[in-house]
């Protein structure tokens, strides 16, 4: 049996106003191909096929282009939502996309043998699926649990709510069907992009899974939720395929994959990493106010996104920098000052009429550079959060 495995499309992801649907919809139309060209059995999606729960209709549009191709070509597939998701969209298109032979289990349900999807093969072959969506830290840890709480109690309340899903999960194996679980989380030792570092990342990991904790039985681990390729587990192999573009400069200088697996039932899954070709390349230039026109002169052939670092004595004036910037690059989609050399790091920074996020932001500008848009959106949702509890 051969599987392709993929993830995090973030179909609808916008970098600093510019939108990278069309280069996901180009990735998704070349994973399609390799599934042809691979010979594929089964494509796995876990989770993150759109950037937000209220995807556009161009996100939609290339998501679903790309299960009509599968379609097209006789390849069953099975999909988990992510936590960029919205489970209840997802669920409400679970019957046409069912039509189109993909089986998507986008909420947790009571009963773990519900989120248990089977797949026959065309080759007669039988592959069982245990399908973990993304399950809500807040789900299964309380606020109240929160509240002078530490931050070990937390993980291993989230960690013993988790292995209750996974244990039942790998009680639907069978030793003669394939067996593979599904997952959208973070493990340990999992290494981020530097677009990925979240609010669970900062806090030390709080939120994580041992692979200790993944059913022995299953012979490929199919996670999705980290962005930069990597295999986590031995036993059982565990990998994340990673995000099928460059979403954001943090990912610069990724290479880009699907995994195809080659397994059947009881023996040892081998793992092929297929490159992507689809995307633009992401990069950050940083350079001197005196040399700005010669670097990027030097780069007047680079086809991809720029982000421009000028460092530049405190206090100089730069009349018409990003002007100048975008004359000889117009590809580039931010242009900055050196953070340690900006104004907002000065000691008398004026905080009145600024949001929890906007001091949030100049904050981590000064100690660490650009704020990631993901971190930016978890910061978000955990000030949403606390507001809502203080409210209740």
């Amino acid at each position: 049996m051969r599987v392709l495995h993929t993830a995090d499309f973030h179909a609808g992801r916008s970098l600093r106003g510019f939108d990278r649907t069309p280069e996901v919809h180009d990735a998704l139309t070349e994973i399609a191909g390799l599934a042809r060209t691979e010979r594929a059995d089964v494509v796995l999606v876990s989770g993150d096929l759109f950037d937000t729960g209220n995807p556009s209709a161009d996100a939609e549009a290339a998501v679903f282009d790309f299960f009509l191709r599968l379609r097209d070509q006789g390849i069953p597939g099975v999909v988990i939502a992510g936590n960029h998701d919205s489970a209840a969209r997802l669920a409400s298109v679970t019957g046409l996309l069912g039509w189109v032979g993909v089986q998507v289990v986008a909420q947790p349900t009571a009963n773990p043998a519900d989120m248990i999807r089977t797949v026959e093969t065309r080759g007669g072959e039988r592959l069982v699926v245990g399908a973990l969506p993304y399950l809500s830290e807040r789900r299964l840890v309380k606020a109240a649990d929160l509240l002078g709480g530490d931050t070990g109690a937390w993980r291993q309340k989230y960690r013993e709510g988790m292995g209750f899903f996974l244990r039942r999960l790998g009680e639907g194996f069978t030793g003669s069907s394939v067996n593979m679980l599904m997952c959208h989380a973070t493990m340990d030792g999992a290494v981020p992009s530097g677009s990925e570092r979240t609010l669970q990342f900062d806090l030390t990991n709080s939120y994580t899974l041992s692979g200790l904790q993944l059913p022995p039985g299953a012979q490929y681990v199919a996670l999705g939720h980290v962005h930069k390729p990597q295999q986590v587990s031995d036993a059982p192999p565990a990998y994340y395929p990673g995000s099928v573009i460059q979403l954001d400069f943090g990912e610069a200088g990724e290479k880009k994959q699907v995994n195809l697996v080659e397994v059947e039932a009881g023996r040892p899954a081998r793992v092929h990493a297929l490159p992507l070709a689809s995307g633009r390349e992401l990069r950050t230039l940083r350079v001197d106010l005196e040399n700005v026109e010669s670097r990027l002169a030097a780069l007047s052939d680079f086809g991809g996104l720029l982000k421009v670092v000028v460092r530049a004595p405190a206090g100089t004036a730069l009349p018409g920098l990003k002007d100048r910037v975008l004359k000889l690059a117009p590809t580039t989609l931010a242009v900055e000052l050196d953070a340690a050399q900006e104004d907002l790091a000065t000691p008398d920074l004026k905080r009145e009429g600024l949001s929890l996020i906007d001091l949030y932001e100049r904050y981590h500008q000064e100690k660490r550079g650009e704020l990631p848009d993901d971190l930016r959106a978890a910061f978000q949702e955990a000030d949403e959060l606390a507001r809502t509890e203080e409210s209740a």
